[in-house]
């Protein structure tokens, strides 16, 4: 089954890391300190790009050593939040070492965003004495640091505040695998709806406050599924800059309320063990930086292919308890080969997996499917594994198996009724504007910040979020 969704580079619509939104927790008593009134090593005050706030913004020289020193003042001993904001308009990230009081350095990430007028925030924690404080941010590469805005400290600490509201992780808290479902907190069945991004390394420039405030609020979407290819430009080329675009992600979906899907996108090679070492690496960081969340799924397997069953399964074997060691209760899903199709596209069938299951549990298999090639058969097959196994729809496109040509409507409804009547999720193939027809946004959209409403959309577009925004009946008792 032909699976070539990428984009050649010369018709991507970034080839680079951009627009790049990051966390920017609320606190109860922020006090902000301008970087323009700090101390500076090797750098200078600039204010030619806008939207900076005080006077200016600190531009660091392009050479390792250059810092920036803020004097902090803390009420009392603790740990604080602290909330950088900066721009950085190359296509890579400039890390820099934060050093508390002198202290042992930390390396914090200024992952790339976009434009130098594209102010975003990265957080990260320290523990600071009562009274003042010296917090100096160091350069590490030839390449200095990013722009440097200003510094919040939050004084009301770090601690997470709990999911309010009637967003989807508020209402429906830690999910689990109960017998062939994902249940909820109250051990009720839920289907969880959204939409996976285009490979990120192609499209993050389609992955920004608007577009993900259009995809929470506009869309209503339960669910983000974050699309991070290993080869074809992704992981393999840069893991540090990759794993800190996930954490980043992770963060934003936190922020609107929805479940944050990482999706490991091995492809080609189509045999998962050939990225072992590199997924039992991204995962171990991963679990352990959000094992406290509430909202995050681990898919370990994108679409084997190539590849027999008991590899995969051997595969997910020794993957599962590296998640699990991190994050004891965090749900896992796992691709099934085959294109995840349960061996179907490889003239097989469900039973395969049937009489060969993983040994583990708080997982979910996955199964994928293009309805202008995946017709009745892949259709029926679905509706008997769901009867068999717990199963989730990581990826589905009302197009052929290319992530293009022409929809059909008719076989993409037959498979949404079937997953509405059996509580499966889904996650639609793609949120970014590929000139392809499976890319919901009109080519050119994501330069913008318009993505709420139908007239950005291409008909595949439309059709998916209408049937996003149908609200699952979420049960509470």
């Amino acid at each position: 089954m032909a699976r070539s969704r990428w984009p050649a580079l010369a018709l991507a619509g970034c080839t680079a890391l951009c627009g790049l939104v990051l966390a920017q927790p609320a606190s109860a008593a922020p006090v902000r300190y301008e970087s323009e009134d700090q101390l500076i090593s090797q750098g200078q005050v600039d204010s030619n790009h806008q939207g900076y706030t005080g006077t200016g913004f600190v531009n660091v020289d392009n050479l390792v050593g250059s810092y920036v020193e803020y004097t902090v003042n803390a009420p009392t001993a603790g740990t604080y939040s602290l909330i950088f904001r900066y721009a950085n308009g190359t296509t890579a990230n400039r890390p820099m070492n934060l050093t508390v009081n002198g202290g042992a350095p930390k390396s914090v990430a200024f992952p790339a965003t976009g434009e130098w007028t594209n102010w975003q925030n990265v957080t990260t924690t320290a523990t600071l004495a009562a009274g003042s404080n010296k917090i100096r941010t160091t350069s590490t590469t030839a390449t200095g640091g990013p722009n440097t805005d200003s510094l919040t400290v939050d004084t009301a600490g770090t601690d997470p505040e709990p999911p309010a509201g009637d967003t989807p992780v508020a209402i429906n808290g830690q999910l689990h695998v109960c017998g062939t479902k994902l249940c909820n907190k109250y051990d009720k069945p839920v289907q969880l709806r959204g939409m996976s991004t285009h490979g990120i390394q192609w499209y993050a420039q389609c992955v920004k406050t608007a577009s993900l405030d259009a995809l929470a609020n506009d869309w209503k979407a339960d669910i983000f599924r974050i699309s991070m290819y290993i080869q074809e430009g992704g992981y393999e080329t840069n893991p540090r800059k990759f794993t800190d675009l996930v954490h980043g992600y992770i963060e934003e979906a936190t922020k609107r309320g929805m479940y944050a899907l990482v999706d490991w996108h091995q492809l080609t090679p189509g045999d998962p063990n050939a990225n072992l070492a590199r997924a039992k690496t991204f995962f171990t960081e991963i679990a352990q930086r959000h094992k406290d969340k509430i909202n995050i799924i681990y898919d370990i397997a994108n679409e084997p292919n190539g590849v027999s069953w008991p590899k995969v399964k051997s595969y997910a074997e020794q993957m599962i308890p590296v998640i699990r060691a991190q994050d004891p209760d965090g749900v896992v899903f796992v691709g099934t080969h085959g294109w995840s199709t349960f061996g179907i596209s490889d003239g097989g069938s469900e039973t395969e997996v049937f009489n060969n299951p993983i040994n583990a549990t708080n997982f979910m298999y996955t199964f994928h499917f293009y309805a202008a090639s995946h017709k009745t058969n892949y259709l029926n097959a679905l509706s008997r594994i769901a009867d068999r196994v717990p199963v989730f729809v990581t990826e589905f496109g009302t197009q052929t198996s290319s992530g293009d040509g022409g929809n059909d409507f008719t076989m993409s409804q037959q498979y949404i009724d079937l997953m509405a009547s059996k509580k499966i999720g889904w996650t639609n193939w793609n949120f970014s504007d590929d000139n392809r027809s499976g890319a919901v946004f009109k080519t050119g959209t994501c330069s913008g910040n318009t993505f709420a409403g139908t007239s950005v959309l291409k008909p595949a577009g439309v059709w998916v979020r209408d049937r996003t925004r149908t609200p699952d009946d979420f049960p509470t008792g």
